[in-house]
C-alpha cells in the first residue's frame, strides 16, 4: 500500500508542484512554455501532463526510498536536492538527447530549480498520506 501512496504522492507533487512552478515561471516570463501541456505525446498519444506525471509518479518511489532516512530539515533538504539533482541529470543525459534537445547550464539550473519544488511536494504529500 505504502507505494501507491508514494506513487500517487509524486503524480500529484508533479501537477501540484513542479506544473505549478512552471505556471509561474511562464506567467513572469521566465520559461518558454505554458504548464499543463495536454499536448499528445509519442508513441501513445497520452497528454503531456499525464505523462510527465505518470513518470513524477514513478521518480516519488524512487526518491521516497532515498531520502526517507533523513530527518527534520535535513529531509527536506535531501527532498530537494536529489529530487532537483538526479531527475535533471537523468533528463539531461537519457530524456533530452533522445528528444533532440539542447541541454544548457541555465536550462539545468531551472530544471534542478522545477523538480527540487517538485521533491519537497513529493515529500509533503507523502508525509500527508502516512506513507512510510
Amino acid at each position: 500500500m505504502n507505494i501507491i501512496k508514494q506513487f500517487i504522492a509524486g503524480f500529484i507533487a508533479t501537477i501540484v508542484f513542479h506544473q505549478g512552478a512552471v505556471l509561474i515561471g511562464y506567467t513572469i516570463g521566465v520559461l518558454p512554455h505554458a504548464p499543463y501541456n495536454t499536448t499528445p505525446t509519442e508513441p501513445f498519444g497520452i497528454p503531456s501532463i499525464l505523462s510527465i506525471s505518470f513518470f513524477g509518479g514513478l521518480w516519488g518511489i524512487v526518491i521516497w526510498q532515498i531520502v526517507k532516512r533523513f530527518s527534520n530539515a535535513k529531509l527536506w533538504a535531501a527532498s530537494f536536492l536529489f529530487g532537483g539533482v538526479l531527475l535533471t541529470a537523468v533528463a539531461a543525459a537519457v530524456v533530452f538527447p533522445l528528444k533532440g534537445i539542447d541541454v544548457s547550464v541555465a536550462g539545468f539550473l531551472i530544471g534542478v530549480v522545477l523538480n527540487g519544488l517538485w521533491g519537497v511536494g513529493n515529500t509533503l504529500f507523502i508525509k500527508l498520506f502516512k506513507a512510510k
